[in-house]
């Protein structure tokens, strides 16, 4: 038998941890070594690092080798390659990234996608869109869903981690990049309508504000809301984990990652009913209308003052994240490479 050889486009390798860095990651950890990652002699952001993906990058791949780009983009040039999507924003809301980011996105975004061998994406409804938007036939885009490795994202005790950041005994968690999608005024303006409700509670929002998207306004009322920043990626599960509800507002999400590690440190989820996440949380998280802060400011009540519900999601939650593992979509991958290798 022929033998496989992968090469993955590592552009994302050394940067700060976000969603799309830990799919890559987690894939590549399940892989082992049985792919070449190649990586910039020193972490490329902006312009420099499209540039080395561009025209650096295609060099260095050999002419047997099936390039793997796991982070939403890739050389146009190489058409041996399957590209990971996690979502078609960039495109559908330019508006919600600065311009220069959104340009370079429409320019090379369309070329790439409809000259790869295959497409993977995180969920089936950004699958659809794939498929819709470029004209491609179903074989050629296949939704592999993400996981969440429950040994590292599991109940951890909190105690260390509030004192470290002086947080209260009882909090609402948000955790993402601080962009328009993700929808945090909204949040705020919820959080103000039921703050007096929990009055020993806080509202917890860890996350910073990256390159490519358009500043966000915030709701100038912020009592007893800490923003805490980015934080290290090991002080996350203890960050899940001491939370009484994990809230994920966005208007759209292509799957909605920190959502299920939540629910693997076993804390109850309120989630939006935009994008993938319906798809991704089954009836493990109590779903709301992104646009209605009323119906975000009536679940946070509903949540916080109910300890009942709060355990019947917390188990619901945990059963529905042991069923997202980073094999299983590591196992897939590599069976899409397999197919095209």
């Amino acid at each position: 038998m022929m033998q496989i050889r992968i090469a993955v486009n590592g552009r994302f390798a050394g940067r700060r941890i976000t969603g799309v860095d830990r799919y890559a990651s987690e894939i590549l950890r399940c892989l082992g070594g049985r792919v070449r990652i190649i990586k910039p002699y020193r972490s490329l952001t902006g312009l420099r690092g499209h540039l080395w993906e561009q025209l650096i990058l295609p060099h260095w791949i050999s002419r047997d080798e099936l390039l793997w780009s796991p982070a939403n983009s890739g050389p146009v040039i190489a058409s041996n390659q399957v590209v990971t999507v996690h979502d078609l924003t960039p495109l559908e809301h330019p508006e919600w990234f600065v311009p220069a980011y959104s340009f370079l996105y429409r320019l090379l975004f369309p070329a790439l996608v409809r000259q790869v061998k295959c497409v993977i994406t995180p969920s089936e409804f950004v699958r659809q869109k794939v498929m819709q938007r470029f004209s491609l036939s179903k074989d050629r885009v296949v939704a592999i869903r993400e996981g969440v490795n429950m040994e590292r994202f599991r109940w951890t005790d909190s105690l260390s981690v509030r004192a470290r950041y002086q947080l209260p005994q009882k909090y609402i968690l948000f955790i993402g990049s601080l962009q328009p999608r993700k929808n945090l005024s909204a949040l705020i303006d919820a959080w103000n309508l039921v703050k007096d409700d929990s009055p020993k509670t806080a509202l917890v929002v860890v996350g910073s504000a990256g390159r490519v998207f358009r500043r966000i306004e915030l709701p100038n009322k912020t009592e007893r809301v800490v923003f805490l920043g980015y934080v290290a990626d090991d002080e996350l599960p203890a960050l899940y984990s001491g939370a009484s509800v994990y809230v994920l507002p966005s208007i759209e999400e292509g799957f909605g990652l920190t959502m299920l590690e939540a629910m693997a440190c076993g804390t109850p989820v309120i989630a939006s009913n935009g994008g993938a996440l319906p798809e991704v949380a089954g009836d493990a998280a109590l779903l709301v209308n992104p646009l209605s802060v009323s119906q975000i400011a009536a679940a946070l009540n509903k949540v916080l003052l109910d300890e009942g519900l709060r355990l019947e999601f917390r188990a619901k939650g945990l059963e529905r994240a042991s069923r997202f593992t980073w094999g299983k979509s590591a196992k897939e991958t590599w069976d899409v490479f397999a197919r095209y290798a």
